[in-house]
């Protein structure tokens, strides 16, 4: 199977490669990079470089993608809307998309949170893959919309809670890792002022409301209203910690209320205490907990950002269309400590 990552200088690219070159099924990975391009891949992903001795290519998208089993779009925000339609109306290529351009199908929801769209009429093509719950519905889907990092962690939270009558929507309190702002230096994600220290940013209105939104409203109806999700930064590179608070009546144990939804997936493990974040780091598992009091229930989730929320994800979902085994390629032991 070849396989095509456009846009893959930045982290969550360097993690698709690093994937890919570890996955059963593909033969051949051609990476293509306005930055990078004639670059090493193991210059710029020091990961990969006992691996593959492999140069970025020019980000020449009919070049690229000629051939491709499947095409990654790992760039930034709006750029996937130009570049996806030429992919699929050329090729017969599976594409998966990790910027947010085709999650959110409610039009004026991604208009609140995003602006107008650059290519409305595309984004009906596109599946939202959140792959532990979607599971083999994935299969034969050949346009993928990969979660954003907070959404996958957010939604595995929510997911439980869709049939349980709530006095109000949940809350969502989240931290995540440097590593979320990408590359390029930021003052927030500058050392000297990230390390011992948290901050809160987008307050009341982080982007990736708009997809829980559209999540929670799929399950728990139309007038469940929307989850506040509270964002974040630690002094940490990767992963999200979240929690969720949610009022509501659920008779039996923190267990028996994630065991109807995750018991049989792959990549979901329910822990008996709240997870430490260091323990979900370097894996595609998304580690979960619940814990049940009378007329309040809080969950627990911790994932690696880069892999479940990202990359891992997005060939998990990959398999998944392919009907391929559902791990391959993401067998992957966390590194312990870390």
């Amino acid at each position: 199977m070849k396989v095509a990552v456009v846009g893959a200088s930045g982290f969550t690219g360097g993690e698709l490669l690093r994937l890919l070159l570890l996955h059963p099924d593909v033969t051949e990975v051609t990476a293509a990079s306005r930055s990078a391009a004639g670059r090493a891949w193991g210059d710029v992903h020091p990961g990969v470089a006992a691996l593959t001795h492999a140069r970025f290519v020019e980000l020449d998208l009919a070049r690229v993608a000629r051939g491709a089993d499947v095409v990654f779009l790992s760039l930034e925000h709006g750029a996937s809307s130009r570049l996806a339609r030429p992919v699929l109306d050329t090729t017969r290529a599976l594409v998966v998309d990790l910027a947010a351009d085709f999650r959110v199908r409610d039009l004026e929801l991604y208009r609140e949170h995003y602006g107008e769209h650059p290519d409305p009429e595309l984004v009906s093509r596109f599946r939202y893959a959140l792959a532990d719950i979607e599971g083999t519905a994935l299969r034969g889907c050949m346009a993928l919309a990969a979660p954003g990092c907070f959404a996958t962690a957010a939604a595995l939270a929510l997911r439980p809670l869709a049939t349980i009558a709530l006095a109000q929507p949940p809350v969502l309190f989240a931290v995540t890792g440097s590593s979320g702002a990408g590359t390029q230096p930021k003052e927030s994600t500058h050392h000297p002022r990230r390390a011992s220290n948290m901050q809160a940013y987008s307050v009341l209105g982080h982007r990736h409301e708009a997809e829980i939104a559209e999540r929670w409203r799929a399950w728990a109806g139309p007038h469940a209203g929307r989850p506040r999700l509270m964002t974040h930064q630690g002094p940490f590179v990767r992963g999200i910690s979240l929690t969720l608070h949610a009022r509501g009546e659920f008779r039996g144990s923190g267990r028996d209320l994630l065991a109807p939804v995750y018991d049989r997936c792959r990549f979901v493990r329910i822990t008996d205490e709240p997870p430490a974040l260091t323990h979900a780091i370097g894996t595609n598992v998304a580690l979960v907990h619940a814990a049940v009091a009378p007329g309040e229930i809080q969950i627990h989730v911790a994932i690696d950002n880069l892999i479940k929320g990202a990359a891992g994800q997005a060939i998990q979902a990959m398999n998944l269309a392919l009907g391929l085994p559902e791990d391959a390629g993401l067998r992957l032991a966390g590194a312990f400590p870390c």
